[in-house]
């Protein structure tokens, strides 16, 4: 089906008790793994790309070709909004002329007011143009794409704040971090989450790294008002160790075994099957 917002698909899932997966794109291998997996799943699924990782594959306007392809190439039936993840006021305004059906502005970093504002005027450009908002309040732990995060923990009165400027989902900062999570960390804080989505009106919630945090967590919050939880970290771990496990095994120097379409095959399999695990936890199976 056509590229959607991933405004609909969050309200349903926010009324029925799931998450939708969004899954962060680095390239073919990554679209193919979620495209393929969601619609043998008939799951609802958000494409999140970086910066970074627009950058990398060519650019906004080639992200958007290559998805809007995959997409019709495997006759894919199910919701899929190509969301970008992290966004800068700049970044933001050149993926909503690339085309892509959902923005996140992440002002987390800018005083609360300046937040405030570059929100309201990005909510209004892309809801010209039926294209989803998430807003950032706290910012989320670890590392993406350089800036760097301390797990802050939201204030619910600027969550509010932020929700009344019409943003479709939410990402407020409860502890949660990018990448690994170290072995001191102190879980998610569930009073906060339940307080931001009191004060917020019932806004569907967004959980950022996902990696990492036990399902039961996960679960909790979605049960909480979370309906969008991030995964990045995980699909790389698991593609480069099984791509490590094929050449340490020598497979490579068999035949033509270093063929890029044999070589990747392992960790595209991995990738398969960890989102498969995935939407298993967050319950969107069957859900589009």
């Amino acid at each position: 089906m056509a590229i959607v917002s991933a405004k609909d698909m969050l309200i349903k899932a926010h009324a029925e008790g799931y998450g939708v997966a969004q899954i962060n794109i680095n390239n073919l291998e990554w679209i193919k793994a979620v495209l393929t997996t969601v619609e043998e799943l008939k799951s609802p699924v958000i494409l999140g790309v970086s910066e970074g990782a627009a950058k990398y594959m060519g650019g906004y306007k080639n992200v958007m070709a290559m998805v809007r392809a995959l997409d019709e190439f495997y006759n894919v039936s199910v919701p899929v909004a190509v969301h970008l993840d992290h966004g800068t006021y700049e970044g933001a305004y050149k993926a909503l002329a690339a085309g892509f059906s959902s923005i996140m502005f992440d002002g987390s970093h800018y005083p609360f007011e300046e937040n405030l504002a570059k929100t309201k005027e990005i909510v209004a450009a892309c809801h010209a143009k039926g294209v989803s908002v998430e807003a950032e309040v706290g910012a989320i732990g670890g590392e993406e794409d350089g800036v760097i995060g301390m797990g802050e923990v939201a204030d619910p009165k600027e969550c509010q704040v932020i929700a009344e400027t019409g943003v479709d989902m939410l990402a407020a900062g409860i502890g949660n971090i990018h990448g690994k999570y170290p072995a001191n960390w102190k879980g998610l804080n569930f009073e906060v989450l339940a307080e931001v989505q009191r004060v917020t009106g019932g806004i569907p919630l967004v959980l950022h790294g996902g990696t990492g945090i036990p399902a039961e967590m996960v679960q909790k919050a979605i049960s909480l008002g979370v309906s969008k939880i991030n995964v990045n970290t995980e699909l790389q771990l698991v593609f480069a160790a099984a791509t490590r496990k094929y050449i340490e095994a020598g497979k490579d120097l068999e035949g033509k075994g270093f063929d890029p379409r044999k070589l990747l095959a392992p960790g595209y399999e991995a990738m398969k099957e960890t989102i498969r695990e995935k939407i298993a936890v967050f319950g969107s199976a069957n859900k589009a």
